[in-house]
């Protein structure tokens, strides 16, 4: 299979690296538009200090708030002005901030043959740095919108806190996507690791929300290693850890990778491609590190549509599409890559379909849409993976933020089981309307952006000779997706309208105004349904979003719609291939001018799969019709549905308990682990600590038995002699005998 990859692959690296090399990326000095992009840290760092102040001149209005959107806005205008200028789309441009780290010894950079490691603080700006950091700066500013409206109820110093964590990610997230070296990317990486960990625990006090946080941070740590070791390698490889160079250097493994003989390419260079994909999966939630994300709901719906959902979880897809290069230096990175992403997609699938808490779905929506893209980075589709990232930014953010409008007005209610017909309530169709557009996409609906950026997966990976059974397991997941999302829309937006708020009314249900003023998040997962969930909402009065959360939620189904225009704004794959042509995730421009390797049942896929995809969107629509609506009248009971899961039995209920994938890492992993730790305890406190007790012991004692020697008493002194020379004589009189 590999062989045909390389034939597939390579017609178009020689031009990718050739924008790589340090001569494209230093030619001239950075214009002004590349000057623009360190502006973005600058911004986001200034938003930081400034929620800092605020919280320590007790501000309690909205001034994070608006001081966030503002310095955000000015951020994406940036990126915004840079692209606008052309600087950066056909050839990389280093825009340089400062000297950060310049070791070196032996005589390194003065033409003696020494060596040394350079790591400034510079930004690497081509298209893929453009495409990424435009949805990035733009959600973030949208999201940010929201929040303030979100947020309100916590004004004070918790909402200095956490538009100061907000400001603090969007730095680090630029960070990790500009930088021009793996040493500032790293650092980036591991500042969203720790706004992750600051944002999810934001209600501290919430035990759920903190165990969550240190379970991200906990897994993260292990994916992290995997990429700190994997830069390591490129430094010992390579000698250096900037991407121009290390491209360059590269570049006689891509040509044995061309011929195929992988003989020629060290292992240890193979290996670089295998730690990095470590990192990736650990940041994207992949298999088997995939158990962070769902529990990460437990942060503030902002978070999750910012973090979990549209930019941090899209780390590991940046970092395996700008090191593309170096994985065509190993015969079996882009495989796994697509194998890992394709399992995941299927596994988080079939779990999404069996959950009732509404934020959660989403959650796993999100780890098997990551797997989607990974898919196509194995697949060699990296402008599908490209695309599919940002046609999800938008609509899974879309959709995360409309749960979190429920979430927010129902008073913590997530459950599908106690809402219903939503979109009748007044003052919640902006809210149905979106969530429907936002549906639509990830279902894969025909002309929807979403349908676009998959279907170009799909046929990739049935034209990529040997991928064929990952092709069909895709299509499954996307049936599966289809039906677990219009799950939720078909149970809660529309049927008969029922609604129950959630726990956080307490006893003050009948009070709109204190239940506004209590509207934290709190995910919850029932395993059975409630009793009176269609009763509930006589005494009960909603509280409708404002003009901030129904604004940020037309602009972003506004452009959930207009992003699938973006497929057919040129050649195949649209702006965001052009966009990939000119940057290392060019692997390969040329493909579609290959013939076809593959098939889809005797049909060309690239023809075909439009329709395949469409008719297999529409049997999960019309299934999840079937099973959530017809015939339905509470918002507790669907009798289809309900009998399907009886008669499923255990594979329902192993599926609601999300496979016992927790309980086998705990009992596999945390158990052994924390018992190794006790006995680890107990060697330490018994025979470390003894052993160094008992050589602090041992002269004390020595000291005790000889001190009555050292009396004073001079018949003492005399007796003790008369016995010293009484034992000589014995010693004497034994030898002569």
């Amino acid at each position: 299979m590999q062989v045909t990859l390389i034939d597939l692959a390579t017609s178009s690296v020689a031009a990718a690296l050739a924008a790589e090399t340090p001569a494209a990326a230093a030619s001239g000095t950075p214009g002004a538009g590349a000057r623009l992009m360190l502006i973005v840290p600058v911004l986001t760092l200034l938003g930081t200090v400034l929620c800092g102040l605020c919280a320590a001149l007790r501000v309690k209005s909205k001034l994070p708030a608006w001081t966030t959107v503002a310095l955000l806005a000015g951020s994406f205008a940036a990126v915004a002005a840079t692209f606008s200028r052309g600087e950066g789309v056909l050839s990389p441009v280093i825009a340089h901030g400062f000297e950060w780290i310049s070791i070196a010894w032996g005589g390194w950079g003065s033409g003696g043959l020494g060596h040394g490691i350079t790591a400034n603080f510079s930004f690497y700006v081509d298209s893929l740095t453009l495409l990424w950091m435009l949805f990035v700066t733009g959600l973030a500013t949208l999201i940010a919108l929201y929040a303030s409206e979100y947020m309100s109820h916590d004004a004070g110093t918790g909402y200095c806190r956490f538009f100061a964590g907000f400001n603090l990610f969007v730095f680090s997230m630029s960070c990790l996507v500009m930088a021009d070296n793996l040493v500032l990317l790293y650092l980036g990486w591991e500042g969203v690791g720790l706004c992750s960990y600051l944002l999810i625990g934001y209600f501290y006090k919430k035990p759920s929300a903190v165990a969550a946080a240190k379970k991200a941070f906990i897994v993260n740590r292990i994916g992290d290693l995997g990429l700190a070791l994997g830069i390591f390698l490129i430094y010992v490889q390579f000698g250096s850890v900037e991407y121009a160079t290390v491209f360059e250097a590269a570049r006689p493994y891509i040509d044995s990778f061309r011929s195929g003989d992988f003989a020629a390419i060290p292992a240890a260079v193979q290996l670089i491609p295998i730690l990095l994909m470590v990192g990736a999966f650990g940041k994207s939630a992949q298999l088997p590190l995939y158990v962070w994300l769902p529990d990460a709901m437990e942060g503030p719906t902002p978070v999750s549509a910012l973090i979990h959902a549209a930019t941090m979880v899209t780390a590991g897809v940046y970092l395996i599409a700008r090191t593309y290069p170096l994985f065509l230096c190993s015969e079996h990175a882009l495989p796994v890559v697509a194998w890992v992403g394709t399992l995941t997609a299927l596994l988080a699938a079939t779990i999404g379909m069996a959950q009732f808490d509404i934020k959660r779905i989403m959650a796993y929506s999100t780890v098997s849409q990551l797997g989607y893209m990974f898919a196509g980075l194995g697949a060699l589709t990296s402008v599908g993976a490209a695309f599919h990232v940002l046609t999800h930014a938008f609509f899974k953010a879309l959709l995360f933020l409309c749960c979190g409008a429920v979430m927010h007005g129902f008073a913590g209610q997530l459950d599908l089981r106690r809402l219903s017909g939503l979109i009748r309530v007044p003052g919640w169709k902006v809210v149905g309307v979106g969530m429907l557009i936002g549906c639509a996409n990830l279902a894969g609906f025909p002309f929807t952006a979403g349908f676009f950026s998959k279907d170009m997966i799909l046929a990739e990976a049935f034209v990529t000779p040997g991928m064929a059974p990952i092709g069909w397991l895709l299509l499954l997941t996307a049936g599966l997706t289809a039906y677990y999302t219009f799950r939720v829309f078909f149970r809660v937006f529309v049927g008969p309208v029922s609604f129950e708020p959630g726990d956080e009314v307490h006893s003050h249900a009948h009070d709109e105004a204190h239940t506004h003023g209590h509207s934290s998040d709190h995910a919850n997962t029932h395993d059975q349904a409630p009793a009176h969930a269609s009763t509930a909402h006589g005494h009960f009065h909603p509280h409708a979003p404002g003009w901030a959360i129904n604004t940020v939620l037309v602009i972003l189904s506004g452009l959930s719609i207009a992003a699938a225009g973006l497929y057919f704004m040129g050649p195949h794959g649209g702006w965001v291939a052009s966009m990939i042509h000119h940057s290392s995730a060019d692997l390969p421009a040329a493909i579609g001018e290959h013939p076809s390797h593959g098939s889809f049942l005797g049909m060309d896929p690239h023809k075909v799969m439009y329709y395949v995809s469409a008719v297999v969107g529409f049997a999960g629509i019309a299934a999840a019709f079937i099973l959530h609506y017809a015939g339905r009248t509470s918002a507790a009971t669907s009798r289809r549905a309900d009998t399907l899961s009886d008669r499923l039995g255990v594979i329902a209920r192993a599926a609601r308990a999300k496979w016992y994938v927790d309980e086998v890492y705990d009992y596999l992993i945390r158990t052994p682990l924390w018992v190794l730790s006790h006995v680890f305890h107990l060697v330490d406190k018994l025979i470390v600590d003894g052993l160094v007790d008992l050589f602090g012991w041992l002269p004390r004692a020595f000291g005790r038995s000889i001190r009555p020697s050292q009396s004073g008493v001079l018949h003492g002194y005399a007796v003790g002699m008369a016995g010293g020379l009484a034992v000589i004589l014995l010693i004497v009189l034994l030898v002569a005998w």
